[in-house]
C-alpha cells in the first residue's frame, strides 16, 4: 500500500466488479431501504430473475427478523462463494474508483470508493478517531447484522463517509479529469434509482487524493474550519450506514480475539469498503427530521418545555427556535442560551425527559406538512426543526461528540447507495 495512506485510515482496495453481468440487474439499493414496502423488493426480484445480482449477496433488512433468517444468510454465503468460484468477478487491484451518481432529482453526486482501516474508526461518543459516527449507535442493532457478516467471504458497501472539504481539493479534481480516465461501469439503476458511472484512478491521481486528504486533517485545517487547534482531527464522518460500519468493526474485533496480534494488520476483515463524498457536494441535501408526540396534553407539554428551559420564551428570536403545531394552534419556542450546537439536541433532551416522567410516544417524521397534519390531531403535538447547515455537521460532532439521534436525512430512499462494488474479507 502507498505509505501516504497509512496516516489517513483510507486506502486503495482490491475492488471486485462483475465481468459480464447485466449491470441493471446486478446493482440493487441499500438493504436498509424500503423496509416497510415488500412490493419494492418483489419488483427487484422480478427484475433480477436468475441473473447474477447483488440481490443474492445481501439481506434486505425487512427480512432481518424473519423466522427463516438463518436460511437466508446461508444462501447468501453460498451465493458469494459460487460467484467467487465461477469467475463472476474481476479484480481492480489496489484501486480507487471515482463515481458519478445521477439522482432522481437530476443532480449528480460525486464519490470515491476505497477502504477504511477499522482500527481508525470508533463509534463511541466523544471519540478522537479519524473516522467517527455522526449519530448515536444503537448497540442492539449490531448482533443481528453480525450474523450476516461474520461468515461472509465478501462485503458489499452501502456506507457513505463524508469529508469536510469546502475548497473541493479531494474529489472535485477527478470530476474535471474523468474524460481521460479508465471507465469501469456506466449504466442506469433499476427501480428509478437514476444513473451511475465509475472510473479507475491512475497512480498519480491516487497520490493527489492522499495529499489532499492529508491537508484536510492538518492542524491548520482544524483551526481554519472549526477554530480548534491541537485537537484530534476528524477526517471522515459517517453519513449513511453507521450500523453497517459498526458491524464490520465488531466482526473485526471478534476476529482479533482469536488471531495473534502480529497478524492483525494482514486480516482482510480489518478493512471495510466505503464511498467517500464531500459534505459540500451540491447534490447532497440534508433534510431535517421532525418530531410528533402522541398521547399527550399539548399545553402541558409546552409548559413543561418552559420549565425545563427557564429562559425559553414564545416566539422567534436568537438561539434555538422550534416551531410547534397542535389542534388549532401554531407557534414557536425559542431557547436563547442553548448548551448544545443544534436545535434538535435542545428539543430531544426535553422530549426524552418529558416522556420518561409523563408517558406518551414520539415518532420521527419527514416533511413539514405531515408533521403539521399529525400534530394537529387530538392528543398530539408536532415540533418542526430547522434544517442543519452542512457547515454544522463536523463542528457539532467535534464539540458534542455525536448528533442527537434522527437529526437529519440525506436524500430520498431511491437515491441511497446501490451495491455495485465488492471486496473479499476472508
Amino acid at each position: 500500500m502507498n505509505p501516504k495512506f497509512n496516516k489517513l485510515g483510507f486506502y486503495p482496495a482490491d475492488i471486485l466488479l462483475p465481468k459480464d453481468a447485466d449491470m441493471v440487474k446486478w446493482a440493487v439499493v441499500a438493504c436498509d431501504q424500503f423496509t416497510s414496502q415488500p412490493e419494492y423488493w418483489q419488483a427487484v426480484e422480478d427484475t433480477v430473475g436468475s441473473a447474477p445480482s447483488t440481490l443474492r449477496l445481501i439481506l434486505p433488512e425487512a427480512k432481518l427478523n424473519d423466522p427463516d433468517v438463518d436460511k437466508y444468510i446461508g444462501d447468501i454465503n453460498a451465493s458469494m462463494k459460487q460467484y467467487l468460484d465461477s469467475g463472476v468477478f474481476q479484480t481492480l487491484s489496489q484501486s480507487l474508483v471515482y463515481l458519478e451518481r445521477t439522482q432522481s432529482d437530476g443532480k449528480v453526486r460525486h464519490g470515491l470508493v476505497g477502504m477504511v482501516d477499522l482500527e481508525q474508526y470508533d463509534f463511541t461518543p466523544g471519540s478522537g478517531a479519524l473516522i467517527r459516527a455522526t449519530e448515536g449507535t444503537v448497540l442492539s442493532r449490531i448482533p443481528p447484522r453480525v450474523r450476516v457478516r461474520k461468515d461472509a467471504p465478501i462485503e458489499l458497501p452501502h456506507v457513505m463517509l463524508l469529508i469536510d472539504d469546502p475548497d473541493g481539493t479531494v474529489i472535485e479534481p477527478l470530476t474535471a479529469a474523468n474524460g481521460a480516465m479508465e471507465g469501469v461501469y456506466n449504466f442506469d439503476l433499476q427501480q428509478n434509482g437514476g444513473h451511475i458511472a465509475g472510473w479507475k484512478l491512475s497512480d498519480a491521481q491516487m497520490e493527489q487524493v492522499a495529499d489532499a486528504l492529508e491537508g484536510l486533517c492538518s492542524n491548520a485545517a482544524m483551526q481554519k474550519k472549526y477554530g480548534m487547534s491541537g485537537v484530534a482531527p476528524l477526517l471522515f464522518a459517517v453519513g449513511d450506514g453507521n450500523h453497517s460500519l459498526a458491524t464490520a468493526k465488531q466482526c473485526y474485533e471478534d476476529l482479533k480475539k482469536v488471531t495473534p496480534e502480529s497478524e492483525w494488520a494482514t486480516l482482510p476483515a480489518r478493512y471495510a469498503l466505503v464511498e467517500v463524498v464531500n459534505n459540500h457536494d451540491s447534490a447532497l441535501q440534508f433534510e431535517p427530521i421532525h418530531r410528533v408526540l402522541f398521547g399527550v396534553d399539548p399545553e402541558k407539554v409546552l409548559d413543561a418545555f418552559k420549565a425545563f428551559y427557564p429562559s425559553a420564551h414564545e416566539g422567534q428570536g436568537d438561539g434555538h427556535t422550534i416551531a410547534y403545531t397542535y389542534a388549532g394552534h401554531t407557534g414557536f419556542l425559542t431557547v436563547p442560551d442553548p448548551k448544545v450546537q443544534l436545535a434538535v439536541g435542545t428539543l430531544q433532551a426535553f422530549i426524552d425527559d418529558y416522556l420518561k416522567a409523563n408517558g406518551g410516544e414520539v415518532d420521527y417524521i419527514h416533511g413539514d406538512s405531515i408533521t403539521d397534519e399529525l400534530g394537529s390531531k387530538p392528543g398530539n403535538i408536532g415540533f418542526k426543526l430547522p434544517a442543519m447547515g452542512k457547515d454544522q455537521l463536523f463542528k457539532t460532532v467535534m464539540a458534542d461528540g455525536v448528533l442527537p439521534r434522527k437529526t437529519f436525512s440525506m436524500g430520498h430512499a431511491q437515491d441511497k447507495r446501490y451495491y455495485v462494488e465488492a471486496r473479499k474479507i476472508r
